[in-house]
């Protein structure tokens, strides 16, 4: 489960849809929505990508119908919903999820509480029924409450430990105190202290009918027959009465300056401004505002290059009545944040004074306009740009949103600008990065369990899901590239997909810093990926940016690249990215600042508790004098010289160590006559380097502690290295143990152990880091203190079992299933398709791989677990990091 830092807001909501009886289809191909006899409204979008499907269900409930003094009521509701129901366990609801592929979750906005699910189509009427009984009622007992409270209490210290969620809460206090606007959903420990079963029960009565909530369905689905589908599970349901919702009365804006201490190694100079909402004929240009603010091309922008911010970052956030805007410059640790808030405060005086350029912001309409077609290439993107149109902002359909960005013109822009940008009411603020203390080994760190285990055995489920309690057949891939290398080496790999007007590139160069960085000049990677934003040798920086902005187009540059465009601007689009890659303008002036900023960064990063408490672990990890311990200095930057950047240019950028994933609205041919234009004449020089790591032995048990004055929870990682690698047949049963022990919500042994039956915890997770020459073995969990030895000894115990007792049958039927699950969830958008092609390409495994590893995990037996656990995980000798206030 989560809640979502960044903020919608709905107070009223006003949609035309048909009714039951009147189905009738929308302008939008492949949208089908009605209304049903109870007042649910349903949205059906078709999307072909893979045979999966997407559900979003909006509950219009959320923090602004929090009681009064209970703050964090709709977020508690969110948790125990996963809980159970009348008819439905929350053994049961694990259950279904795992075999489902445990795709499930949920989050708590400012008015909305969203479900969603991401399972294979053919098991859509399943996922519709678990949200039914769900909306239907829910237990909300007493005891079942007590058992969550800890579980949603460390979800709190969570973020109660970052120091970006802090500035947030205190930024909505200052912008919207004395309204709903002025908390987010997440609560405090003293209200669900306060809170019942009882007042949650009534909560989900008033609050959770179908009458007062948005169903949106998207995936590979015939719309008119999910439709029918939804009215046989929901329409039983009868429609509720909701309360009247809080009003809210804006009051005028005051200026205020927080000040906070951050465990970030860089520091953030911010500036806050009010903005129309959603429900404002201004809304679009105050959206268009920020991007513009946001240009790479604008004045705000232009400090980084300047040498006085280390990066800029312009967002919005809005709700009903209003929303705000904020300008957030990082600069390094010891620098002045309040003289970067002056000059970002000169900078918008100019706009104002002077306006802005007509051509950016035709640009930004440009991107905005097109990115609606990019949401297109994921199944979950796709629902939820409905669920946001429909459900957060009131509108009848996403389109709505487009025309009224296309109707903004320069003028409306620059009125609210000059409206809302009002500096003398700005909220400021300023996070300075503290340094950690320095690592220091840690004491108790085995405690003792305090109950048994209760382990999964048979569990009967319902009717309707009775199909899940047998291990599925092999779902088929839909992923089926072609692959071409190119006379230069360059690997292409192309996957065809018409689910949008738009084509995505994902590339990398195989290569490895620690071991091919000369001696004396490390740093000198990160410098040269921060060159690549500078420009090339035929268009400097702005030029280069406004190419890209004519294309309405999204690039990267570095060792790991990419590129977003629309189908008809693909060939200038692989024109500027060869161009960026093959030809960067690497100035000695542009070398300079960012010698300088990476440098400052540098400084700080090496103090902070997160660098510490990594560098902490892989130390324990690894050999003295292993590649991996090479670590970047200010020192070692202040000594490179340009030529040392593009010496270091010249030996890493290799055709023959390129791997290049072209996947969209292209055939193989077209992909590559392009691919082979731009980088057809890209050579390599000398023999290919060596880029893998060598073995490293087992490891040491160690421990040690980080103190970071920032949180308020421990966060904690056992970890070990592994003989293990990724070509060992090996990896597959431990595969499946993984998905024993987590993965599955409380359907897995740790979240059970752990969360379930302690409320120890929020999450934790058990994975392998499996490579070609080393692997390590985790397990990450965050808690209290006080709690740290005590879940490491339910964590142990765990593992120890692992090795000693077999798994339940009904737990490697679900560990199974879980992982034959995964195959279809994972190509369910363009991005997990390309990066999955990528990484197998990498790794020197076929591309079929996720096919293969299906047939060797419906073989595996519960020995092969036990087997592979006792040969390589070793229990006792794992190196135990903990980050907290004061750990031990």
């Amino acid at each position: 489960m989560r809640h979502r830092i960044v903020i919608v807001l709905l107070l009223t909501l006003s949609l035309h849809f048909a009714s039951a009886s009147a189905l009738h289809a929308a302008t939008d191909v492949g949208v089908v929505r009605a209304m049903l006899k109870n007042g649910l409204k349903v949205i059906i979008v078709q999307n072909s990508l893979a045979p999966v499907v997407n559900t979003q269900l909006n509950y219009l409930v959320g923090a602004n119908e929090d009681p009064p003094g209970f703050p964090g009521t709709a977020h508690a509701q969110e948790h125990m919903l996963f809980r159970g129901s009348t008819g439905l366990s929350a053994n049961q609801l694990s259950a279904i999820i795992a075999a489902l592929g445990g795709e499930f979750n949920a989050d708590t906005q400012q008015s909305v509480t969203q479900y969603f699910s991401t399972v294979p189509a053919d098991n859509l009427n399943i996922a519709l029924r678990i949200e039914a009984i769900r909306m239907r009622g829910v237990l909300d007992s007493r005891r079942l409450w007590k058992l969550e409270r800890g579980a949603i209490e460390q979800e709190v210290a969570q973020d109660l430990s970052n120091s970006e969620y802090r500035f947030y809460t205190k930024l909505l206090s200052e912008l919207f105190h004395d309204t709903p606007y002025g908390h987010d959903a997440l609560g405090t420990q003293a209200s669900f202290d306060k809170m019942t079963g009882k007042m949650l029960k009534k909560f989900h009565h008033d609050w959770y009918g179908p009458n007062n909530a948005i169903l949106v369905i998207a995936g590979n689905i015939d719309p008119e027959k999910t439709l029918k589908m939804a009215r046989e599970v929901f329409e039983w349901i009868p429609e509720r009465p909701t309360p009247p919702r809080p009003a809210v009365h804006l009051k005028p804006l005051k200026a205020a300056t927080i000040n906070l201490e951050t465990d970030l190694h860089y520091g953030l100079a911010v500036l806050a401004y009010r903005l129309p909402g959603y429900e404002s004929p201004d809304y679009a240009a105050g959206q268009i505002l920020g991007d513009v603010l946001e240009s790479k091309r604008g004045n705000l922008y232009a400090l980084v290059p300047q040498g006085k911010a280390l990066s800029i970052d312009v967002g919005t956030n809005a709700f009903s009545r209003a929303a705000f805007g904020y300008v957030a410059a990082a600069f390094p640790k010891g620098n002045d944040g309040a003289l970067l808030i002056s000059t970002m405060k000169d900078i918008i005086e100019d706009y104002l004074k002077n306006g802005f350029p007509v051509e950016l912001v035709e640009a930004v309409k440009r991107l905005e306009i097109a990115n609606e077609e990019f949401q297109k290439n994921s199944v979950e993107g796709l629902a939820s740009l409905w669920s946001q149109a429909l459900a957060v902002e009131g509108r009848n359909s996403p389109d709505e949103d487009i025309e009224a960005i296309r109707k903004v013109t320069v003028a409306d822009v620059n009125r609210v600008a000059r409206t809302y940008l009002v500096n003398n009411t700005a909220i400021t603020a300023v996070l300075q990065p503290r340094p950690s203390g320095e690592p220091v080994p840690s004491t108790n760190i085995r405690g003792k369990e305090t109950f048994a285990s209760r382990r999964t055995r048979r569990l009967s489920l319902p009717a309707w899901a009775s199909k899940l309690a047998s291990l599925p057949a092999s779902p088929l891939s839909t992923v089926n590239p072609v692959v071409t290398v190119l006379p230069n080496g360059l690997r292409l790999i192309v996957q065809p997909e018409n689910v949008s007007g738009t084509i995505s590139i994902y590339g990398k160069i195989k290569n490895n810093p620690s071991l091919q960085i000369p001696k004396g000049q490390e740093g000198v990677n990160e410098v040269l990926n921060s060159l690549f934003s500078y420009g090339t040798t035929t268009m400097d920086r702005l030029a280069f940016q406004k190419a890209l902005d004519d294309s309405a187009a999204r690039e990267s540059a570095g060792t790991s690249f990419s590129l977003q465009v629309l189908t008809e601007h693909f060939d200038r689009g692989v024109e500027l990215l060869s161009d960026n890659l093959l030809h960067p303008a690497l100035s000695e002036d542009a070398f300079k600042v960012v010698q300088q900023e990476t440098g400052g960064a540098l400084s700080g990063l090496l103090q902070s508790p997160s660098y510490l408490s990594n560098r902490a672990l892989i130390t324990a990890l690894y050999p003295k004098n292993d590649p991996a311990l090479r670590q970047a200095t200010p020192d070692t930057v202040a000594m490179l010289a340009l030529t040392d950047v593009t010496n270091y240019y010249r030996k890493i950028f290799r055709p023959d160590m390129t791997t290049v994933v072209v996947i969209g609205q292209v055939t193989p041919h077209q992909a590559e006559a392009v691919i082979k234009k731009y980088f057809g004449n890209w050579e390599a020089t000398g023999p290919k380097p060596e880029t893998e790591l060598p073995p490293v032995p087992p490891n040491k048990p160690s421990s040690a502690a980080v103190p970071d004055r920032s949180r308020v929870q421990t966060s904690v990682t056992l970890a070990e290295t592994v003989g293990i690698t990724r070509s060992y047949t090996d990896y597959y049963p431990l595969q499946v143990g993984l998905h024993v022990l987590s993965g599955a919500f409380y359907a897995t042994r740790l979240y059970q152990d752990l969360r379930e039956r302690t409320g120890l915890v929020y999450s934790v997770e058990a994975l392998l880091d499996a490579g070609e020459s080393r692997s390590i073995f985790e397990v990450l969990y965050a808690c209290d203190q006080k709690n740290v030895a005590k879940a490491r000894a339910i964590i142990e115990r765990n593992l120890r079992e692992m090795q000693t007792k077999l798994v339940t049958p009904e737990e490697l039927l679900q560990a199974k299933t879980l992982l034959l699950r995964q195959t279809p969830l994972s190509e369910s958008s363009v991005e997990d398709i390309a990066e999955k092609l990528l990484y197998l390409s990498l790794e020197d495994l076929p591309l079929d791989e996720p096919v293969r590893a299906m047939k060797r995990y419906r073989e595996i037996t519960a020995s092969q677990v036990r087997a592979a656990f006792t040969k390589w995980v070793r229990p006792r000798d794992v190196v135990q990091i903990s980050l907290g206030l004061n750990p031990k």
